[in-house]
């Protein structure tokens, strides 16, 4: 059965167990499903345990199905690192062997030299931080001196906190631009983030006009050569950022999960051409796996789950839905970073061989390869298809 649409929504750091490697970043023991299922005494997620979310880990609360209504396995990443950027990337057919730059200790003083002397201000702060709690610090000094607030994480990011009435959103977008082309070279981190907030002292909330500003990718993703091929490339979320908008035919951000979800699904009734829908959803990630809060990443899940029929109803017959990751985020472990983990893969739609076990996928890039012959454009560098597998009655 030919496939007209392939829509991809990565549950962002929904991760499905540790690596082989995990050790080597500090992450054994980091089971981000695992973990939180067992905190909260059991996750329910009936929708997802029905495509067989259960047959791929043990997980409390989500039973292995007999009959499952998805093709289901998991894939492991082979790039250096555990960061949005690099598993999006692998998932898309390309690979890194160097992990982009971390700053556990802030950034060198020539590079915040460089920053503040084009930005025209001091900086404030300059380390791994927590972004809600860094402008709880330092919110009321960066409101009385208009310096910006520079934080890290374990993650490759040069992050720009401000208030919104003291660095307006244009200024703020552009000294991340400013520090995009500052951080190149040894220092080229994979993202610079404007990070803005609103608010009173003891009450500050980041708002939603949050921007990535991504490295280019060094080779052709699959979305390059989707739109190469005159195909649809509907990028929902950040993907748009995260791929510096190389090979997207169009773009919407979003607000939050459900905004993503309806973004999704209004995509679904709207954008009818062939070609790829890819939706990101962050606040698994930004919301409660960075903060240690297994029960809201619990919750957010469950709201994700309650939205699911939705979207199946929004499948046409020549539609396929996969549900994947990006990495993982253990939120009851001592870190608040990323983890390294295998990330969970389940593929459903008319055209999909229900149960199918796909069991370990080798790498991220083998969902790219199956994507580009389900699709018909060009296979990116890196991958292996499995799309034989998977679809009924190929034609």
């Amino acid at each position: 059965m030919a496939v007209n649409r392939v829509i991809v929504i990565v549950l962002d750091s929904v991760g499905i167990g540790e690596l082989p490697d995990a050790a080597a970043y500090g992450d054994v023991g980091s089971h981000t499903l695992g973990n939180t299922a067992v905190a909260v005494n059991g996750l329910h997620l009936p929708n997802l345990e029905k495509m067989g979310l259960g047959n791929i880990a043990i997980l409390q609360g989500v039973n292995p199905q007999t009959a499952p209504t998805a093709v289901y396995g998991k894939m492991a990443e082979v790039s250096a690192g555990k960061d949005t950027t690099t598993g999006h990337w692998e998932m898309m057919g390309v690979q890194l062997q160097r992990p982009f730059p971390t700053y556990p200790r802030g950034f060198p003083p020539d590079v915040m030299e460089s920053f503040e002397s084009a930005i025209g201000r001091g900086t404030l702060a300059n380390y791994p931080a927590s972004g809600t709690v860094i402008i709880e610090e330092l919110g009321t000094e960066h409101m009385q001196t208009g310096k910006p607030i520079i934080y890290t994480s374990g993650d490759s990011v040069f992050q720009i906190a401000a208030h919104e009435a003291i660095i307006p959103i244009e200024e703020l977008y552009a000294m991340c631009r400013t520090a995009r082309e500052i951080l190149r070279g040894e220092h080229e981190v994979g993202r610079v983030i404007a990070r803005p907030f609103v608010g009173e002292p003891g009450s500050f909330t980041r708002t939603a006009n949050r921007h990535d500003f991504s490295v280019t990718p060094p080779e052709p993703t699959l979305l390059d050569n989707l739109k190469e091929a005159g195909l649809m490339v509907h990028a929902i979320g950040k993907i748009n950022d995260i791929f510096a908008g190389q090979g997207v035919t169009g773009y919407v951000y979003t607000q939050d999960n459900m905004d993503g979800v309806d973004k999704t699904l209004a995509a679904l009734y709207d954008r009818r051409e062939k070609g790829l829908i890819f939706t990101n959803l962050v606040d698994f990630d930004a919301k409660f796996g960075h903060r240690n809060n297994p029960q809201g990443y619990a919750d957010a899940l469950a709201a994700f789950d309650r939205r699911l029929p939705e979207i199946l109803a929004g499948l046409t017959d020549d539609d396929l839905l996969v549900i994947t990751a990006d990495h993982g985020n253990d939120p009851t472990t001592p870190s608040t970073d990323h983890s390294r983990e295998y990330v969970p893969l389940l593929i459903t739609g008319k055209p999909a061989r229900a149960g199918t076990n796909l069991g370990v996928r080798a790498t991220f890039s083998d969902l790219a390869a199956t994507i580009a012959d389900l699709l018909g454009g060009k296979r990116p560098s890196c991958g292996a298809s499995f799309s034989d597998q998977i679809i009924t009655n190929p034609t």
